[in-house]
């Protein structure tokens, strides 16, 4: 095999998969959008949504700034050397990352070290399958840790919250799927996508349900109950009312996949992978011989163009913000309230919390914002820092310093997505706070608000963890945690409960 053609192959594949979302992904997403209410906050999310995934494609740059764990599964025919195969997908993902196509993910377990190339023991993750077939297939999922992170696995028979009891048969599995997209909320990325592994033992499960994600969107299980239960699960999931990003809304989710495989009788579970809208995955068809690629799949209809598809309605009043910011203009904002903000803004995350607990600042935070953010970073030539993707990451990962933090240093206001508990949201109100919500995924369409790189802190702690020091301008997100002990993700979720519970009272008893 020509195994220098094949490296461009896999990181054309890469590329592709981290920049220009599928088509059948953005046919969902566009049905979606129709199906919202014009002028609300879920239709506000899609807009921008749809703006970032045409933005991406346009600027060839992440979709989302999380570009996950790569993970390939590859089909090969009898004699193509698996070790050249998976030799050139490393030196792929480093020149993607080096490229700036991917974040560096690739964190040491026991150290904290990144690694600054995706790679380390056991990544990329890489899945080998021989066939009969003279061709090699590759797919490739980019499934960033936001979404990763509401996966969820059930032993049946279980006790599911506002569902009951869920026993070891259809009606057992039909409750942990339903519960799974509502344990997810926002956090994940709403709307969003699942698929689901029966069967199996813990990890076995896992690997299957994170298969049913290379399957089309719109495909139909070829297997009749499934196929009416991937329906049903979809169906029942958009009447909870968790909506794009959690804010409420008649998409929560886009798509149910599901697998089914034998299990020893002592164990009976129900394995649940779930995607964020962003949902990138891609396959291609490889020449053995030359190394060509030869089939793209999931390009079959017509690609959806996102240009000029924002909703006609006029948006509601904007407040707008200059940082630093007042506690007097934090305690003026209410739930709902869209902000624009210019300025500056320090991103934070994991380690930067943690670091923060126990030491001084690097900068004076006092009526400062910090932007829960890992961002894909490129230095030019000239050493000049520049952002090519900036969206929020999941903030709930910070609820034990967040609160804590934002009293010692005086800053005012956290952006992030999904929402925090109740320790941040009593500090919010003793402090003066607020909670920003941006819409998770959105990278490009917030790298193009930030106007400079005017310093970077703690870059010991890799490009992800650094705490980057950003001008923004007309940086657009909204209130959904204030200073007056008012929260949306709260009230979502109540709401949501009681709708899943009411649903058991109908369906189940």
């Amino acid at each position: 095999m020509q195994l220098e053609q094949l490296e461009k192959s896999i990181y054309d594949l890469i590329t592709e998969t981290s920049t220009n979302l599928p088509k059948d992904v953005r046919r969902a997403i566009k049905k979606a959008k129709a199906a919202e209410n014009a002028g609300t906050r879920a239709a506000m999310s899609l807009d921008t949504i749809t703006n970032n995934i045409q933005m991406a494609d346009d600027n060839v740059s992440p979709i989302c700034q999380d570009t996950g764990l790569p993970t390939f599964k590859i089909k090969t025919p009898i004699g193509v050397n698996q070790l050249e195969i998976k030799a050139a997908i490393k030196r792929a993902i480093a020149s993607a990352t080096k490229d700036a196509k991917l974040r560096p993910n690739a964190v040491d377990s026991l150290t904290g070290a990144n690694s600054g190339d995706n790679l380390g023991d056991g990544l990329p993750v890489v899945k080998f399958e021989q066939w009969e077939n003279d061709y090699i297939e590759m797919k490739l999922i980019l499934k960033g840790g936001g979404c990763e992170n509401k996966n969820i696995q059930y032993s049946l028979p279980t006790e599911v919250e506002g569902l009951g009891r869920a026993g070891r048969d259809l009606d057992g599995i039909r409750k942990c799927i339903l519960h799974s997209v509502y344990q997810a909320q926002g956090q994940g990325c709403s709307a969003g996508f699942i698929g689901v592994g029966i069967g199996g033992d813990r990890s076995s499960g896992y690997d299957l349900a994170k298969e049913q994600l290379f399957r089309h969107v719109e495909d139909t299980n070829p297997n009749p109950d499934l196929a009416k239960l991937e329906q049903y699960i979809v169906e029942k999931a958009n009447t909870l009312g968790i909506g794009t990003m959690g804010f409420g809304g008649e998409a929560t989710l886009l798509g149910c996949k599901i697998g089914v495989m034998h299990r020893i009788p002592a164990s009976f579970y129900v394995s649940v992978a779930y995607n964020c809208w962003a949902y990138r995955r891609m396959a291609i068809n490889i020449n053995s011989t030359t190394g060509e690629i030869i089939e793209w799949h999931y390009q079959d209809g017509e690609k959806i163009e996102f240009k000029d598809q924002s909703s006609e309605e006029a948006p509601q009043k904007v407040v707008e913000l200059q940082a630093p910011i007042t506690e007097e203009q934090i305690r003026a904002l209410q739930v709902g309230d869209v902000v624009s903000i210019s300025g500056r803004m320090y991103t934070g995350r994991d380690a930067i919390h943690h670091h923060l607990m126990s030491h001084d600042a690097p900068v004076d935070l006092n009526g400062q914002i910090i932007y829960h953010c890992g961002p894909v970073m490129q230095k030019d030539a000239a050493g000049d820092w520049h952002v090519r993707a900036a969206g929020p990451t999941t903030s709930i990962r910070e609820e034990p310093y967040q609160g804590d933090i934002m009293k010692k240093f005086g800053i005012r206001a956290v952006i992030g997505k999904g929402g925090m508990g109740p320790k941040t949201l009593a500090a919010l109100s003793e402090h003066g706070g607020v909670y920003l919500n941006a819409i998770g995924g959105a990278a490009q369409y917030y790298a193009d608000c930030i106007k400079g790189v005017e310093g970077v802190d703690l870059m010991e702690f890799g490009i992800p963890e650094a705490m980057w020091h950003l001008r923004v301008e007309k940086f657009t997100a909204v209130v959904t945690m204030d200073s007056h002990g008012n929260s949306l993700h709260a009230d979502v979720e109540k709401s949501s409960l009681e709708k899943l519970s009411a649903y058991k009272e109908k369906v189940f008893s």
